[in-house]
């Protein structure tokens, strides 16, 4: 408990700021990290007095930080930001460990820390931090081939998919298809799809419907989608082709995979000696090993590292873009002979990361 503040007489007049008790500021500030906007409504008011700064860093305070307050450019990383949330992570907030972890194995290539911050999250069922474990056991990041648990990535979806995760569920559907980590159960891989996509347009239908008191149509919520409804500077997000009928608004990306698309585009967009990122715009994720990701057989141009990123990727760019092998392979064969070379040992070596383009029903690859 915090002692409560003398009354302080301002000409004559008594300060009602500082006649509050600390307990009820710290409820106050607490509302306000979980509900922030963006980082500066919170920021701002660690530079208002020494009171808010003192009250504002409490534990308690931080650890209902929410993602928007605990997001952070790329540009603006620096020691004082990294105890910020290494603070956070000491307070005990699940967002602030994930986000961290994050940065931590993929930026700061500090896997054995950033692997058990994500670790830390997910004991807590953070749904993102058991879908980025589960990622790293299927692809063996941070390690060698042989170093893959596949049925730890199984396990560790299946739980996110269980909390609600999109791509987990639609990760673990490919794999009951395929008998990827897991006895193969192509029914049910299909029926988890399905879930998938049904909840992908459930997400965007409840995102929408605060926007207007009329009814939703398939041709309004078309409209919208394509900006026309909302006119000039209101667009919303980009066209995404639903199996259902109609363009929905892409979602939104988690802090963590921002600031990891801004880190590597400052660094020159990869992570340097023959690495690929992830083709998905809004991942992040960078190879620690040469074709570490899944390649698309049809045109050998993109990768990618999950089967979220590949179906999302499929549905707002690559579906119109791929084109049949034979066809850069012919025209790059003169040019690429050694980077070609080294994609042919890299399939031979691990042949399981080649995916194929056929449509499978959720709008990706098929493996």
């Amino acid at each position: 408990m915090f002692q409560r503040k003398k009354l302080r007489h301002t000409h004559g007049r008594s300060d009602l700021f500082d006649g509050l008790h600390d307990d009820i500021v710290i409820c106050i500030l607490c509302k306000l990290s979980s509900t922030a906007r963006c980082t500066s409504d919170f920021i701002n008011i660690l530079f208002t007095c020494k009171r808010l700064n003192r009250l504002a860093l409490h534990p308690l305070v931080l650890s209902k930080a929410g993602r928007k307050t605990l997001t952070v450019r790329a540009t603006n990383w620096s020691d004082h930001a990294h105890r910020f949330f290494k603070q956070c992570v000491n307070a005990g907030n699940v967002e602030a460990s994930y986000t961290l972890g994050m940065i931590r194995f993929y930026c700061l290539q500090n896997r054995g820390s950033g692997a058990s911050l994500m670790a830390r999250a997910a004991i807590k069922s953070h749904a993102p931090a058991l879908y980025s474990l589960a990622l790293i056991q299927f692809n063996g990041s941070g390690g060698s081939k042989t170093e893959k648990d596949l049925r730890a990535g199984v396990a560790l979806c299946a739980r996110a998919a269980f909390l609600g995760h999109i791509d987990a569920l639609r990760e673990l559907g490919h794999c009951l298809q395929d008998g990827y980590g897991v006895c193969q159960n192509i029914t049910e891989g299909r029926r988890l799809l399905i879930q998938a996509n049904a909840r992908e347009l459930a997400l965007v239908l409840r995102s929408f419907m605060p926007l207007s008191s009329n009814p939703l149509t398939w041709q309004s919520l078309h409209q919208r989608s394509n900006g026309s409804v909302y006119g000039p500077g209101m667009y919303i997000g980009c066209g995404l082709w639903s199996e259902f009928g109609c363009n929905v608004p892409e979602r939104e990306v988690h802090p963590a995979n921002r600031f990891l698309v801004e880190w590597f585009g400052l660094r020159g967009g990869g992570p340097g000696h023959g690495l690929r990122m992830c083709s998905h715009s809004g991942c992040g994720r960078p190879e620690f090993r040469r074709n570490e990701f899944r390649r698309c057989s049809g045109c050998g141009k993109v990768n990618y590292c999950s089967r979220g990123c590949q179906a999302h990727d499929w549905k707002i760019r690559h579906k119109v873009e791929c084109a049949p092998m034979e066809q850069w392979m012919d025209l790059d064969a003169i040019d690429n002979d050694q980077e070609e070379e080294g994609e042919g040992e890299g399939e031979a070596e691990d042949g399981d990361r080649t995916v194929e383009v056929e449509d499978d029903g959720d709008g990706g690859p098929g493996r």
